[in-house]
């Protein structure tokens, strides 16, 4: 399977690390608008409609308004298993064995506070702890070891590394982290079908990231 290069030999720039947070795995339909008029906002996207049990979904449509207003997103129906954000509409969780079964009628919509729009409703089936009859790839990552400071000096204390994925080049929520100065490769394993993006950060023992490396992308047939 081909590599995919991460970090190259830049520096590390001083800032606090971040905290890690969990998300998850994106696709793309067309809206239908829950309210008539030219001013209201857009929203595509094609969820997945089946999940494995102890692997990770997620889902977040593209949304859109011409006038430029602030949107928010709401979900009907959301699964006991999934998290949702007002924010930016993402759907995601990781099911249980004990959570299998089929979640009907999902339905994701946004808002610019006047009008509204929603996708269709959707459903997710749960697999219970099989991966059978689903497709799933793997995504070798490398990267060179970076080594010096912005600052120009020696970099002495190299800790690891940080690998951010997701479903999309804005939605980098899944974080592995390498805890190794030398290593410079990582295979994440068990991806669902679609097209993935990754993106690396280097951290010192004190603590200190480096901001992230350009975003490379893999899909998953």
């Amino acid at each position: 399977m081909d590599s995919i290069p991460l970090l190259k030999r830049t520096p590390l720039r001083q800032h606090l690390v971040r905290t890690v947070i969990v998300g998850a795995l994106c696709a793309t339909a067309t809206a239908r608008a829950t309210n008539d008029g030219s001013d209201r906002p857009t929203i595509s996207g094609t969820p997945a409609t089946r999940a494995i049990a102890g692997s990770p979904y997620a889902f977040q449509p593209s949304a859109h308004d011409a006038d430029g207003k602030t949107l928010s997103f709401s979900v009907k129906n959301k699964p006991a298993w999934a998290n949702f954000s007002i924010a930016t509409g993402s759907l995601y969780g990781v099911p249980t064995s004990a959570q299998g079964g089929t979640y009907d009628n999902i339905e994701i919509s946004v808002s610019n506070g006047e009008l509204a729009a929603a996708l269709p409703a959707f459903t997710i089936t749960v697999d219970s702890g099989t991966t059978d009859g689903l497709s799933t790839g793997n995504a070798t990552l490398n990267w060179f070891v970076p080594t010096e400071n912005t600052n120009g000096t020696s970099l002495t204390d190299l800790a690891g590394v940080f690998i951010y994925y997701g479903p999309s080049a804005s939605d980098l929520t899944h974080v592995i982290q390498v805890s190794s100065p030398s290593e410079t490769s990582y295979t994440i394993s068990n991806l669902a079908a679609g097209t993935w993006y990754f993106a690396a950060s280097a951290y010192t023992i004190e603590g200190t990231e480096s901001t992230l490396s350009s975003v490379v992308s893999k899909s998953i047939p």
